[in-house]
């Protein structure tokens, strides 16, 4: 057979068009590729709802990939051990109430369940403004993760989602740039994002799960921008929270 470079250019083109038109309608759109995001998109999608995610790295998976400290292994505590199971991660006890898990095999797992559950994933893609009608989010407005660190003045792009999460870490982006835009009163103590915490694995996991909700009319958080929003302890290389609050997050959408 001889290959034409052409053809393979016009079929990369088509078929990630064809996926991006899909995309500009969606049930729920997920900001952020890490643990929380894939495993919101995963239990979503296989709920039967329309799902995308769009994250600003190359490759999906956040901080799961380096475990603590570039050891390439993760902690994973009792109650998420489910989803490792359901997910077909391989896991040994450290010690009663201890797993560990290899990092690359569980962003590998997290990612391929996402996939195969139906949630189409955009990677190289930054969310940097929202889409509001009245008070209420209603979408997404992304740009080439490559224009914004170039500083290039490039017009975005526009998609409509009912319900939008904000999966992205620490930054907690989108519920920032609602805050700042929007001077918006959150769902949190004062009103206001509270910030995250220092380092303090039982609180932070503890407090992971109360933290993920709707913190503003169509506006989710899941992950670690979940603390970061809702003032909760960071956790470090224990990542059962952040599979358990991906699991809430699509319970509570789905619950609508």
């Amino acid at each position: 057979m001889q290959l034409e470079d052409a053809v393979v250019s016009r079929a990369i083109i088509t078929r990630y068009t064809e996926e991006l038109l899909q995309a500009l309608d969606s049930d729920v759109a997920i900001v952020g590729g890490g643990p929380a995001g894939l495993t919101a998109a995963y239990y979503l999608a296989g709920g039967g709802l329309r799902v995308v995610l769009f994250e600003s790295k190359l490759s999906v998976g956040g901080g799961m990939w380096g475990g603590g400290m570039m050891f390439n292994q993760i902690v994973v505590q009792d109650e998420a051990r489910p989803i490792l199971d359901e997910m077909g991660i391989a896991y040994r006890v450290f010690k009663q109430g201890y797993y560990t898990a290899h990092a690359v095999e569980s962003v590998a797992a997290l990612a391929l369940g996402a996939v195969r559950a139906g949630a189409g994933i955009f990677n190289l893609i930054s969310a940097e403004d929202v889409m509001v009608r009245g008070e209420r989010i209603t979408g997404l407005v992304l740009n080439w993760k490559a224009t914004v660190m170039a500083g290039l003045h490039v017009d975005p792009l526009a998609v409509n989602s009912k319900y939008v999460i904000d999966a992205t870490g620490h930054d907690a982006q989108v519920v920032n740039i609602v805050v700042r835009k929007l001077k918006a009163t959150l769902k949190t103590a004062t009103g206001g994002l509270e910030g995250e915490k220092p380092m303090w694995a039982e609180r932070g996991e503890e407090a992971i799960l109360a933290n993920t909700g709707e913190v503003y009319p169509g506006l989710y958080v899941a992950g670690m921008a979940a603390n970061a929003v809702g003032g909760g302890h960071r956790m470090g290389p224990i990542f059962g929270g952040m599979l358990l609050s991906g699991r809430k997050v699509a319970q509570l959408i789905m619950g609508k």
